[in-house]
């Protein structure tokens, strides 16, 4: 790490799941990649004193802060890093536009169409100087980023079909607790917010081309659960009180790409037995990609123009120094985790802001996946009906 280059003072907003995520990107990054800029990871803010403070000791912040406001409002403060429920990413992201600041906002960008629209206008309004980015981060997940590369290359010709699921089982057990995933108020939405934001965002990246329409159906199986006594990563344990489930398990949509494209999307937190599967397959006419996050150091890869004795999809594994990111890291072969994509982050993030360019995605891009997700409800609401999004 370059102590000579200027610092980038970011005050992180929020200390759950993602803010652990977060940390472990920010102070990762510039430990490993040369960056143009130093992340200094100056603030953690947090509504429980306590809790962020043991939180800023065991993951490297400098110093706490109970406030988000007071912490907009300083003058030693670059960077807003949004990782609080989806509810109140609007009122922090647009405060901090305002006040001449970066914004780094979790996906997806708001709970609601409205909120995004208003966000992505002021980033719009902030100026030249300042940007805001969304943090979809599978895109920096090095095979996916290699799939766009092969899809953008022409390696599988023209885009004719898309299959994208996000399949997790943590909501199988209807005793799992009430978090604020699956209250409407806090999440906007429940499988289709959470997991299918990524599913369309993914798409669209390795694809290049944009949804315009979809139809689609939503589905809650358990309708009540106990109400959370204490939180541990995306669940907890429960309390004898029970509270109503205000969001979907599961949705599934078809959707139409304007490049001329035909997708299938599934998001759903009962899909027993699988963990984390974010799985994109994108077939053409020459060839064809296919990713699962479970092996998400591998790429499946088809050639359609080879001689039919030796056609087949070839597994790459995705770990050379000339892939997306790898140079940074470790020798061929040594894979990487989750937790890297957050490093990338960082440092695509910083070396935008370090250019004075609009870092991807912009807000524009969030705006853009809330548009699919409202048109879902919008069609499921309507008996399926299809439903425009551009």
């Amino acid at each position: 790490m370059h102590n000579d280059v200027p610092p980038l003072r970011i005050a992180l907003i929020g200390h759950g799941f993602m803010g652990a995520a977060h940390s472990q990107g920010w102070r990762v990054a510039p430990r490993f990649h040369d960056l143009p800029a130093r992340p200094d990871m100056t603030l953690l803010v947090g509504r429980n004193a306590r809790g962020v403070e043991e939180s800023a000791r065991k993951w490297g912040w400098e110093e706490t802060a109970t406030d988000w406001r007071a912490a907009i409002a300083r003058d030693d403060i670059d960077v807003i890093d949004i990782v609080t429920p989806g509810g109140s990413h609007a009122e922090i992201a647009i405060a901090a536009l305002e006040a001449g600041k970066h914004v780094l906002c979790e996906k997806p960008l708001a709970n609601t169409l409205e909120e995004a629209e208003a966000m992505a206008a002021a980033a719009d309004r902030a100026g030249k100087n300042v940007f805001a980015m969304v943090g979809f981060t599978y895109r920096r997940v090095p095979a996916a980023a290699f799939a766009r590369d092969l899809v953008q290359s022409g390696a599988i010709g023209e885009v004719r079909q898309v299959r994208a699921a996000y399949l997790q089982d943590w909501l199988v057990d209807a005793d799992a607790p009430l978090t604020w995933r699956l209250q409407k108020d806090s999440a906007g939405s429940g499988a289709l917010g959470d997991l299918g934001a990524h599913a369309v965002d993914l798409s669209q990246f390795i694809t290049g081309q944009r949804i315009t329409g979809v139809s689609g159906i939503l589905n809650t199986f358990v309708h009540e659960r106990p109400l959370l006594a204490e939180a541990s990563g995306l669940a907890g344990t429960a309390s004898a009180e029970r509270g109503n489930v205000t969001v979907d398990d599961l949705a599934l949509f078809s959707g139409r790409f304007d490049g001329g494209a035909v997708g299938s999307f599934e998001a759903t937190r009962m899909s027993t037995g699988r963990k984390n599967a974010l799985r994109i397959e994108v077939a053409g006419s020459t060839g064809a990609i296919s990713f699962d996050l479970e092996n998400m150091n591998s790429l499946g890869f088809y050639d359609a123009t080879a001689p039919d004795t030796r056609q087949g999809f070839t597994n790459i594994m995705v770990t050379e120094p000339s892939h997306p990111y790898m140079s940074a890291w470790w020798p061929t072969g040594h894979i990487l985790g989750y937790e890297h994509g957050f490093a990338h982050q960082a440092k695509d993030f910083v070396e935008a802001i370090a250019a004075n360019r609009q870092p991807q995605p912009s807000f524009a891009d969030g705006l853009q996946v809330q548009k699919v997700l409202n048109g879902v409800e919008r069609s499921a609401e309507a008996d399926s009906i299809w439903t425009k999004t551009i």
